[in-house]
């Protein structure tokens, strides 16, 4: 099993309306998105998956500890 990896800081994405799944294992390579890495390394996780109902700018964290998850609260500056 292999510990989750987390970033310090959001990823800041032009994203478009529909269903995403994001990282939270930090190990996908197409980062903020899952691509399936936390079942490859058997990390124990699963990718936070939700509805994004308009277009525009979003900042998803990537430390992992945000209240508001997948989108960042800046709970990374205070880690």
């Amino acid at each position: 099993m292999v510990e989750a990896k987390h970033g310090t800081r959001p990823i800041v994405v032009d994203e478009t309306p529909g269903t995403k799944a994001y990282c939270v294992c930090g190990w996908s390579e197409k980062l903020p998105y899952c691509d399936g890495s936390h079942s490859r390394k058997q990390t124990g996780l699963s990718p936070t998956v939700c509805k994004v109902d308009a277009e525009g700018k979003k900042a998803v964290c990537q430390c992992h500890q945000s209240a508001n998850m997948p989108w960042c609260d800046g709970t990374h500056s205070k880690l």
